[in-house]
């Protein structure tokens, strides 16, 4: 599999939604994205308006958050992607994408996991310079070239702030068979927000083990 270095900002990503003949679009219909506004914008909106205050509160909003922003640092930086289980050595396995050359190692040595474990993706990610809104996970995996599996997963809303957030997905049960441990598991990774813009890109790979 050919490895990818780990882009931090759209703007310098492939603008294709199609991974090996599978979209990579997010499935939601006729869902229309409303206005876009920087943390500046959000902070100063109407204070006597109690439910936007309280959204503004969720989210970490406040008139001190536009100062705490470094406006050259990227919109989202993803530090890690972890396959977590406490059937797994540790409590699981994964990749430090913080790392340089940590996808370059995956090439030669996919992650492994035991077939039929139950384990949740996590990953570990900073918000930089903007509020990004509607954030959803999309992986597809494929092995021997062929669709096997497909993840469309909600993030969630985020303002910038120093310390990295942590998102923890539904479980998932790994496949188990001699088929399903023949050959390596390519997956597709994609992070965008509610509008289509894509923050994170990457290709890496697993492999299921024997109990």
């Amino acid at each position: 599999m050919a490895s990818e270095a780990l882009p931090d900002v759209s703007d310098n990503l492939d603008p294709t939604r199609m991974y090996l003949g599978i979209d990579l679009t997010p499935a939601t219909a006729g869902y229309k994205p409303g206005e876009k506004k920087s943390l500046q914008e959000y902070a100063m909106l109407d204070a006597q308006d109690e439910s936007l205050r309280r959204w503004k509160e969720s989210l970490g909003i406040t008139s001190d958050s536009a100062g705490a922003v470094r406006p050259d640092s990227p919109k989202l930086t993803i530090h890690s992607l972890m396959l977590e289980s406490q059937q797994l050595p540790g409590g699981g396995v994964g990749i430090q994408l913080d790392q340089p050359g940590e996808l370059e190692k995956l090439a030669k040595s996919p992650l492994q996991i035991t077939e039929g474990i139950e384990y949740s993706v996590v990953i570990k990610f900073s918000v930089g310079c903007e509020v990004l809104s509607g954030l959803k996970y999309l992986q597809v995996v494929k092995r021997a070239g062929v669709p096997v599996d497909r993840i469309e997963e909600m993030i969630g809303s985020f303002p910038p702030r120093a310390e990295p957030y942590v998102k923890r997905f539904a479980p998932s049960i790994a496949p188990s068979g001699f088929l399903a441990r023949s050959g390596t598991n390519s997956v597709r990774t994609r992070i965008v927000d509610d509008d289509g813009s894509v923050f994170a890109d990457f290709s890496w790979a697993f492999k299921l083990v024997k109990a």
